[in-house]
């Protein structure tokens, strides 16, 4: 399901409570400020990358999905919008400030802005830039940044949570649960109890080795963000 289906869903219901701790100025769907604000952040998208073709908003409509009575206003916002990226600050911190206290709801329009940039099959470091940017004005913290570019792109090379196995922005109890699981499984001592030959012991050897060093690297990261003040 595409980000502006889930959009439309919740502007079908109340949203749960789970996902807001307090009710937002207007549900989505029915919010001209937050179409508006996306439209906006989806055609200044379009030319982080230096270029805005005419054809990307067919890209940017396959996931909006405007109705038939707004797609002309909103075709005619995306137009002005995509000539500069200038002001895009702007509209995302409108977003987070009207709904901060849905932080999910955030999350699926970074999401929502991945799609659309990975769409031509190339994202840029300029859009990168761009998205990690919103993600900061939104409030996220980068191990949700992460997670959400890890999605779209796949994890980094020698990324110690996909090692891992868990979410980039999993608690700490659960990343020492993974890793505390995975080296009890791949412990060496487990291949020399089994008298498995030492080749076999070995390559456990090494694999423990990765864990540990995995979630060293992880936790060392995650005490940088708290000194930082942005975990």
């Amino acid at each position: 399901m595409s980000f502006w289906r889930k959009i439309a869903g919740l502007a079908a219901r109340n949203l749960d409570e789970a996902e807001c701790d307090v009710c937002p100025p207007g549900l989505p769907g029915e919010d001209p400020a937050f179409s508006t604000a996306v439209t906006a952040l989806g055609a200044k998208l379009a030319k982080a990358d230096g270029q805005a073709q005419a054809s990307e908003y067919q890209v940017f409509s396959e996931v909006f999905h405007p109705d038939a009575g707004s797609e002309g206003n909103v075709r005619r916002l995306y137009q002005l919008a995509r000539q500069t990226t200038r002001g895009f600050e702007g509209y995302a911190r409108r977003l987070q400030k009207r709904y901060h206290a849905c932080p999910q709801l955030l999350e699926d329009v970074v999401d929502g802005l991945f799609f659309i940039a990975t769409s031509d099959g190339v994202v840029t470091t300029d859009e990168l830039a761009y998205l990690s940017r919103v993600s900061e004005l939104f409030g996220q913290s980068p191990l949700v940044f992460r997670r959400l570019k890890a999605t779209h792109l796949g994890p980094e090379a020698g990324d110690p949570y996909a090692v891992l196995g868990v979410r980039h922005d999993a608690s700490d109890a659960e990343l020492r649960a993974a890793w505390r699981t995975m080296l009890s499984e791949s412990h060496p001592d487990r291949a020399r109890g089994r008298g498995l030959p030492t080749e076999f012991i070995e390559v456990a050897e090494a694999k423990a080795a990765a864990i540990n060093a995995a979630f060293d690297t992880a936790m060392r990261e995650r005490r940088a963000l708290a000194l930082q003040g942005v975990a």
